[in-house]
């Protein structure tokens, strides 16, 4: 095909969303369905790629150059995609593992640009009831105590919980607190007799499980 018959529009109509580039698709959401490959390709490159670009907040768009009814837009297809990943996750799941555990949460912390702590209930079978933030931060750190993190475990009977926050840096790695953090929950959990599975690190392209890497207890 040649001329218009070739465009992302016409292409993604007769061959499916997957036949186009990501900046032919954000080229497509941003102009409401005309070609805005270059100034999609342009905002990709502004922001080091798609992965960085979908955590990217509507103000921040702005700041780039974005009107604001595209940038709502564009904000608003991201999040419909972070959606999708989270129902395809449902309560009920068992996590049993660290990366299963991470593949529950990591839609739902991944793309965060501040730092938040949530937890994961459980119940005696390891089985996910549902997850709990439980202090957030204004950048990328947050303060959580203890008694705060393990608080709806034993409001809803949890038998066990997973404990999680992100890294907004994109480098999952264990700071200092985070390991004086853990030691802490640990020893709290054990104090309530509540089964402390494990704390994770999430990152958007990963993730460090305290249990993996030995630090636990």
């Amino acid at each position: 095909m040649t001329g218009i018959e070739d465009g992302p529009r016409e292409r993604i109509l007769h061959l499916g969303a997957g036949a186009l580039a990501a900046d032919e698709l954000i080229g497509l959401v941003l102009a409401g369905g005309a070609s805005g490959k270059r100034p999609a390709a342009e905002l990709l490159e502004r922001f080091g790629g798609l992965p960085r670009l979908s955590r990217v907040t509507a103000g921040n768009l702005r700041a780039g150059g974005v009107g604001p009814v595209r940038a709502a837009v564009l904000c608003a297809a991201f999040e419909l995609g972070r959606r999708v990943a989270q129902a395809e996750a449902p309560a009920g799941r068992p996590i049993r593992s660290a990366s299963a555990a991470y593949e529950f949460l990591q839609p739902r912390l991944g793309h965060l640009p501040n730092e938040v702590f949530v937890v994961l209930l459980l119940d005696i079978r390891l089985r996910v009831m549902r997850d709990v933030q439980v202090a957030a931060g204004t950048g990328w750190a947050c303060a959580v105590q203890p008694r705060d993190a393990l608080a709806p475990a034993v409001r809803e009977g949890a038998a066990a919980v997973v404990f999680a926050h992100n890294h907004p840096s994109g480098d999952p790695t264990p700071s200092a607190e985070d390991r004086e953090l853990t030691r802490r929950l640990a020893a709290a959990s054990d104090v309530l007799g509540i089964r402390a599975v494990d704390h994770l690190v999430i990152a958007a392209s990963g993730y460090a499980s305290f249990r993996e890497l030995g630090l636990w207890g």
